[in-house]
């Protein structure tokens, strides 16, 4: 998995780099994800790895099915296609998202809590994070009730568990050791 983030870097790096040319992060990242996306599609996934396909025809079969791609988007469909490297896009797209958040002083953070948030805790938490990490907080929330009470919050490496459950798998690896 590690190779293929290798292989896909410089072309997430070329993406960026052309998106900022043209002052077009958001486009380019939601185009992107849309492409990885629409190379999971099991129809999709057999045109872009057969080799009875030629690389502009599965070019042009990805250009058709997001039709509202710009130029430089489509060139960058074509260039990926002519390598044999189409079934990168999905860590193209992840890599594109990362720079895009380090160029932004962003940071995505999933909020898991037990029941759903009020958006007056939620601001809170954001608040407190974005002091925390002296980054924009880009917040994803998910309700799990088996966390029982309280939240776990990540970004990245990142975690803080402070629900009942953790507590309570915390209390019984004290006990057992």
């Amino acid at each position: 998995m590690a190779e293929l983030f290798t292989y896909a870097r410089p072309y997430a790096k070329a993406a960026f780099r052309c998106a900022q040319e043209s002052d077009a992060l958001a486009s380019w990242a939601s185009q992107l994800a849309l492409l990885s996306a629409c190379t999971q599609n099991e129809t999709l996934k057999k045109v872009i790895g057969s080799p009875a396909y030629s690389s502009e025809r599965q070019a042009q079969v990805l250009i058709d099915v997001v039709a509202d791609l710009n130029p430089g988007q489509q060139n960058f469909v074509r260039l990926l296609a002519q390598n044999k490297r189409l079934t990168l896009l999905p860590q193209i797209a992840e890599l594109f998202h990362a720079l895009k958040l380090q160029h932004e002083q962003a940071v995505d953070v999933q909020l898991i809590s037990a029941m759903e948030l009020d958006s007056a805790a939620e601001e809170k938490l954001v608040e407190a994070l974005t002091k925390k990490l002296s980054r924009k907080v880009m917040v994803r929330t998910e309700v799990d009730q088996r966390l029982l009470a309280g939240v776990v919050i990540k970004a990245g490496d990142f975690v803080i568990d402070a629900s009942m459950r953790g507590r309570i798998d915390k209390l019984a690896r004290a006990i057992n050791s």
